[in-house]
């Protein structure tokens, strides 16, 4: 048969995912463990828990109900959800911790159905001297029995005695209900009544919390449904109600029918108060028997969903999980393994270990679901267009509680439980090519909504006074991105920490399909050529005829940032200083505009060791000096840049030398910048002696350089302005259009 999640005879409606669920809420801790809760914690305690538990239980069930009326949920239920939301190797992570769960809760509810023999046990004990002293004489048989049924029948069977298994059930709720006290009670004050030297309140959650793990047991037919869409968020959400209905209405009647030390000491006291108190233990196994079925007959369909996923490292055990019988796809082998597994810890019999275990694997699954719709709502995906809707908020008190829970029950359980999960998630995404997004699928959407909020936060925050906490938005345009990276580099420096960078590859032409493409191809090529070194800075293309118009169209940008670009940077390599032509044309229209100007000389020497950044201020430089200084310290901020130093030379003159250099260290002092008074040297100006050849001189082993210029000389000196500069490495120019303050 081909490998698929759809069952072709697939024709169950909502009433046995209610079924399934309520029969797995009224399962065996109802009988026996909530009466100890009522005599531990008292009739108000017992309520809290009830409440907590639903507080994962029932954002749970929206979600479910929310995630399920979106998207088509085929076979494998919780675990398909999952998978198809945070992707597959999150979801096998927490799918092969949820089968073992469901696997391991077959043998739990096994376990349960041996105690309700007890009252037989001890009848052919007192009755016939017939003594059977271990409990397993009675679960591995019903194990056996049971395992037959599901694999020579299927789901089909199970259903049918689910029916039969929970009239049954609700029968013996009825006639407990109806019942009286066990004649020793007092009901004065009893419902906040409790034993003395009572269990911690979270000790005693732990132990009824399985109680509440019934809400996946629906979800795992999701692929035997006509219509998973409406029978999966109906029968979930009227089956988690129903339940928490049952168990304070139990809980009342225990707690007004026994005293204390009865509930907390006799596991069978529903057996005394019933009308018929042989219902109870046939009650009992009604509904333990009933659980089993439902978790037997959803752990083999997880497994199945995950063979079909190839999420097990080989082909052939890959197939072999995810193969059905033909027509049903019934999942004969996944059901085999689902029965060995609950054999193994029918033999072990400790019913505690097993609880706190399932609870675990169980309460992850929980939050992840709770989780998946919290981000839903905040991806804002238009595709998520699901016909239920839960809050938001109430998805993340579920998210919340869920993880909370764990390591209230069981500090040690929860920590084990999610290394367990963290070595399943690393295997996975080891060995399994097809996924590797993970959450990254459900978070981009979540990332973008924040940065779309950001931005217009940003815009708007500085509105009164844009220039009050100055950072560079920082904007390069260059057709030479694959010749020279030096621009890109000095772009990723300055965007690391403290602005914005956005680098624009040039393409000559005109908008066409064919150009378009390319940029898209270039745009791809810029992304993985980036993915390599360590930056902040967002990539494009633009497309222009001509290298003004592309300038033009660049300065109009808004920016990632949300508050538009304050800066741009151009490059040109030393060898070919007539690059630099078509820019110098444009120096004007960056006025209007007023944006800072940086041109970047590039040499053979490049960046050197990043170790000394040399910053050259004239006289002429009053305004160019401050933004000078704050792009050095900037450029040092960055890690390739950790063991390097600022060096600042400054001319002046001669008679005010002096005063000069105290500024520069007053400045130094008030703004906090990292460099040294010995790093600060003072020249005396000589209008006899080239400027040009100073600077050559002294900062000839620099790594980079930063000269001031002022843009009304580019008119008289040209190109001229920025050459001439002989042996030294890279030279950052840099023209302020007003002073900049350095608090």
């Amino acid at each position: 048969m081909a490998r698929t999640l759809v069952n072709q005879k697939a024709n169950f409606g909502t009433l046995p995912v209610f079924m399934t669920t309520i029969s797995t809420i009224l399962g065996a801790i109802l009988f026996l463990r909530l009466g100890y809760a009522v005599g531990h914690v008292g009739f108000i305690g017992a309520i809290g828990i009830i409440a907590l538990g639903h507080l994962v239980t029932i954002p749970t069930a929206l979600g479910v109900a929310e995630i399920a009326t979106n998207q088509k949920v085929l076979g494998g239920g919780a675990y398909y959800i999952i998978s198809r939301s945070f992707g597959l190797n999150i979801g096998a992570a927490i799918g092969i911790t949820l089968y073992l769960s469901q696997a391991i809760s077959v043998a739990f509810y096994i376990i349960a159905f041996g105690f309700a023999f007890e009252p037989v046990l001890n009848w052919l004990s007192d009755s016939y001297n017939i003594l059977i002293p271990d409990k397993r004489f009675i679960t591995i048989p019903t194990t056996i029995i049971l395992a037959v049924l599901i694999l020579t029948k299927g789901a089909n069977l199970g259903m049918k005695a689910l029916y039969f298994v929970v009239a049954l059930l609700f029968t013996s709720i009825l006639l407990f209900l109806f019942g009286k006290s066990t004649g020793s009670t007092e009901t004065t004050f009893v419902l906040n009544n409790r034993i003395s030297g009572a269990d911690p309140f979270f000790y005693v959650f732990a132990i009824i919390f399985p109680a509440f793990t019934g809400l996946a047991a629906g979800l795992g037919l999701s692929g035997d449904l006509k219509d998973p869409s409406k029978s999966i968020p109906k029968g979930t959400l009227w089956a988690t109600l129903a339940g928490m209905l049952v168990y304070i209405v139990v809980a009342y009647k225990l707690s007004i029918s026994a005293t204390p030390e009865e509930l907390a000491t006799d596991q069978m006291i529903m057996q005394k108060i019933a009308v018929w108190g042989p219902i109870i233990p046939i009650g009992l196994a009604a509904a333990s028997l009933s659980s089993a079925l439902g978790s037997i007959m959803v752990a083999p369909r997880t497994l199945q969903a995950m063979g079909l996923d190839n999420i097990f490292p080989t082909i052939f055990v890959n197939t072999w999980f995810a193969k059905g019988k033909p027509v049903s796809n019934e999942p004969f082998n996944s059901s085999l393994v689902t029965i060995l597994i609950a054999f193994a810890f029918v033999l072990v019999g400790e019913l505690n270990f097993v609880a706190k275990a399932i609870s675990m694997f169980f309460m992850v699954t929980y939050g992840a679901i709770c989780t998946i719709s919290l981000l839903e709502h905040f991806a804002a995906d238009p595709s998520y267009r699901p016909t239920f809707r839960s809050k938001w908020y109430i998805s993340a008190i579920g998210a919340i509680f869920s993880i909370w829970l764990m390591f209230k029950m069981n500090g040690l359980y929860a920590t084990v439980s999610l290394v367990i999960m963290g070595m399943i998630y690393y295997s996975v995404t080891t060995y399994n090519t097809n996924e590797k997004k993970g959450l990254g699928k459900l978070f981009r959407g979540v990332v973008f909504q924040l940065s779309r909020q950001l931005q217009i936060f940003a815009q708007r925050a500085d509105k009164e006074d844009p220039d009050k906490y100055w950072r560079p938005f920082v904007i390069c345009i260059s057709k030479d991105t694959f010749v020279r990276r030096s621009a890109f580099d000095v772009l990723r420096w300055l965007s690391l920490k403290y602005g914005f960078g956005t680098y624009i590859h040039y393409i000559e032409g005109y908008l066409s399909k064919e150009t378009n493409q390319n940029s898209k191809e270039i745009l791809k090529k810029l992304i993985n050529l980036a993915a390599g070194s360590k930056n902040r800075v967002y990539l494009d293309t633009i497309i222009s005829p001509s290298y003004t118009s592309a300038i033009a169209q660049v300065i109009q940008l808004s920016g990632i940032s949300g508050k538009g670009n304050n800066m741009i940077l151009f490059e040109f390599s030393r060898t070919d200083p007539d690059s630099l032509t078509e820019v110098l044309k444009n120096h004007r229209l960056l006025e209007t505009t007023n944006f800072d100007i940086c041109v970047l000389n590039t040499s053979y020497k490049s960046f050197g060791y990043k170790k000394d950044i040399h910053i050259w201020i004239s006289i002429m430089d009053y305004e160019n000096a401050n933004l000078m200084i704050l792009l050095g310290y900037i450029i040092l901020g960055h890690p390739e840049w950790r063991k390097g130093q600022i060096k600042i030379f400054a001319t002046h003159n001669p008679d005010d030398l002096e005063r000069k250099r105290m500024d520069l260290l007053d400045l130094i002092k008030s703004g906090r910048l990292p460099i040294s008074p010995s790093n600060v040297e003072l020249i005396p100006a000589d209008p006899d002696v080239n400027s040009k050849q100073i600077i050559s001189e002294k900062s000839q082993d620099a790594d980079l350089t930063i000269v001031g210029f002022r843009s009304e000389l580019i008119k008289a000196e040209g190109i001229k302005l920025f050459t001439a500069y002989e042996d030294i490495g890279n030279i950052l120019f840099v023209s302020s259009m007003k002073e900049k303050e350095i608090k």
